[in-house]
Order: structure tokens, then C-alpha cells, then sequence
């Protein structure tokens, strides 16, 4: 496993498949792990499942068709984490 301690991870489509497997493996690897998708319900389950075992989460709203979604997902990020070190689209 990797040492992602102290690194920001976005992952767009993290409330299922791959991307909620990936943010699972970040978390558990240290970092702070921001996920965003269309449906909160489906973020709120992945970001329960990461807090539960001791990791790091936001979850973001976002379309990302949407520029200003994803201008916001960037802002919410940096406003709560303070940096962005790992894009997973």
C-alpha cells in the first residue's frame, strides 16, 4: 500500500465501481479523500464506509458536464483540505 498521508485526492464518480474503490484504497492509505458524483445518497453510503474505518472524506455534488460544478467540486476541496496533489477522473 501507499503512503498518502497528507495528500488530497478528487475523485469524480466516487459513489460506486471504481471510483468509490479508489477512494476506499486512498483513504486507507492516508489521504484526504474528496468524492463527487450526481447522487448524495450514493456519496453519503462510499463516505460512511471511509469514516468508518478512520479516513479523511468530503463528499461534493457535482456534475461534471458543468463548469461551475466543477469550479465549485476545485474550491470546496482547496477551502477544506487547503490543496489538490491527486486528480482521479
Amino acid at each position: 500500500m501507499y503512503n498518502l498521508k497528507g495528500k488530497t485526492a478528487v475523485i469524480t464518480g466516487g459513489n460506486s465501481g471504481v471510483g468509490a474503490a479508489t477512494a476506499m484504497l486512498f483513504a486507507k492509505s492516508g489521504a484526504n479523500v474528496v468524492i463527487s458524483a450526481r447522487r448524495q445518497a450514493a456519496l453519503d453510503e462510499v463516505a460512511s464506509k471511509i469514516k468508518a474505518e478512520g479516513g479523511n472524506v468530503l463528499t461534493v455534488l457535482t456534475d461534471i458536464s458543468k463548469d461551475e460544478d466543477c469550479k465549485n467540486l476545485m474550491k470546496a476541496t482547496v477551502d477544506k483540505f487547503g490543496s489538490i496533489d491527486i486528480l482521479v477522473n
